[in-house]
C-alpha cells in the first residue's frame, strides 16, 4: 500500500442479549449498525479498530451479536478491538475470530504502527501496568510513526468519567516522553468527540476521543445520560511524511 492509510475507530457500543433493550433510552444496536452502515460504503477506509465497551450487559449473547451485526453489514475490512471497563478479553478473543476479525495489537502499514494498548484494571478506571508499559516500548519500532490507541482517556476532560479515567497517567506520559516517533493519542470511553492536547508530557500530544455508537454522554450532568446527539465516530488519516489527521462524524450530521 503506497497510499495514505485510512483508520475509522468505533467504540462503546454497549450491546445487550436483546436488540430492543435500550442503554439511557438509545437503541444501542440500532445505532451500531447505523454506524456500520454508514462505514461500509466509505471506500477509503483501510480497517476498523474498536476501542471497547462491546458489551453493557456482559452477557455471551451481547458478543455474539456484535460478531453477527459486523457480518450483517457486510463489513470487508479487517476489524482490530481492545477491552473497555465492561468488556472480558477472554469473551472477545472467543467471539471475535474469522474474518474480518483480526486479534494483533500491533498493526504495521507504510511508515506507519497502530499500538492497540489494554487499559483495563479491576475497576472501571482504567490502569497501565509495568508489563504494558514495557510491552509499549519494546513494540515502537523507531524507524515508523505511531498512534496509541486505548480504551480509557488519560488527560482528563472536565466531567464525571474523570472518575474512571487512567490511574496512573504521570506514569503513562513519563513513558511516552522519550519515544519521539510516537505521533498522537486515541482513546473510547467518554462518549464523545473531543481534540485535547496533553500537558503531562514534556513533548505535548494530542490525544483524540471517540464518539460512542451508542449515545454521548451529557457533560453537564454528574452521571450517564444521553445528550441526544445520536451514534458517531472517527475517521484518522495517516500519511505517508508522518502527517497525521482526524475527523469526527454522526449519523445525520459531521462535526
Amino acid at each position: 500500500m503506497t497510499q495514505p492509510l485510512n483508520i475509522a475507530q468505533i467504540s462503546d457500543c454497549h450491546l445487550f442479549a436483546d436488540k430492543n433493550n435500550r442503554h439511557c433510552g438509545a437503541n444501542v444496536y440500532q445505532n451500531l449498525v447505523a454506524v456500520l452502515e454508514q462505514l461500509k460504503h466509505n471506500q477509503q477506509v483501510d480497517l476498523i479498530v474498536f476501542t471497547g465497551d462491546l458489551t453493557q450487559d456482559h452477557s455471551d449473547e451481547s458478543y455474539k451479536l456484535f460478531v453477527e451485526t459486523i457480518r450483517m453489514c457486510q463489513i470487508e475490512v479487517p476489524v482490530y478491538y481492545l477491552p473497555g471497563n465492561h468488556d472480558d478479553l477472554e469473551k472477545l478473543d472467543e467471539h471475535l475470530i474469522g474474518f474480518p476479525f483480526n486479534q494483533e495489537k500491533v498493526i504495521n502499514c507504510n511508515n506507519w504502527q497502530i499500538i492497540l494498548l489494554n487499559s483495563t484494571s479491576e475497576n472501571p478506571a482504567g490502569h497501565l501496568s509495568s508489563q504494558s508499559l514495557t510491552w509499549l516500548q519494546q513494540a515502537v519500532d523507531p524507524k515508523k510513526q505511531q498512534l496509541l490507541m486505548m480504551h480509557h482517556h488519560p488527560v482528563d476532560v472536565g466531567f464525571f468519567i474523570d472518575r474512571h479515567g487512567l490511574t496512573n497517567q504521570d506514569e503513562f506520559w513519563q513513558t511516552l516522553t522519550g519515544i519521539t516517533s510516537i505521533k498522537a493519542v486515541a482513546c473510547g470511553h467518554i462518549h464523545q468527540a473531543l481534540d485535547l492536547m496533553s500537558v503531562h508530557s514534556h513533548r505535548p500530544l494530542p490525544v483524540y476521543t471517540c464518539p460512542a455508537t451508542s449515545l454521548q454522554f451529557n457533560r453537564e450532568m454528574d452521571t450517564v445520560n444521553d445528550n441526544g446527539q445520536g451514534p458517531g465516530y472517527r475517521l484518522f488519516t495517516l500519511g505517508l511524511k508522518g502527517k497525521l489527521s482526524s475527523e469526527t462524524f454522526f449519523i445525520n450530521s459531521k462535526k
